[in-house]
């Protein structure tokens, strides 16, 4: 394709000297092989990049799951250990979280308007 006018016939020349310089320069059989070993490497390989960044994203949020789970389980271990120590501390948390009353006791609910549903 010609294009007419100065300005388009040195840009179109430009354009193929760069054309022609990277044309020599992938000729070099050391450029070929470097650049068929990025895009194996990149997309064709079974440990390609794309899929290591997925694999170390599901990773990242397994460890959040074990640091979650793990600080539960240590706030399980410290409430189970005051509870076996002090009686007063079992019969607060039964009253608290199961309602538990005593024989002459009667237990009232007061529910905030804004929670029932």
């Amino acid at each position: 394709m010609i294009f007419y006018g100065s300005n388009n016939l040195i840009f179109v020349s430009a354009m193929k000297k760069i054309i022609l310089k990277i044309w020599s320069y992938l000729k070099n059989l050391y450029v070929l092989s470097t650049l068929f070993f990025i895009i194996w490497i990149l997309f064709i390989d079974s440990d390609r990049i794309p899929k290591q960044i997925k694999q170390r994203a599901y990773n990242d949020s397994l460890l959040q799951l074990k640091n979650f789970y793990t600080d539960g389980i240590e706030g399980m271990k410290t409430l189970t250990e005051a509870l076996t120590k002090d009686k007063e501390a079992m019969e607060k948390y039964g009253r608290e979280n199961y309602l538990m009353k005593k024989d002459n006791e009667d237990v009232f609910l007061i529910i905030p308007p804004d929670t029932v549903r």
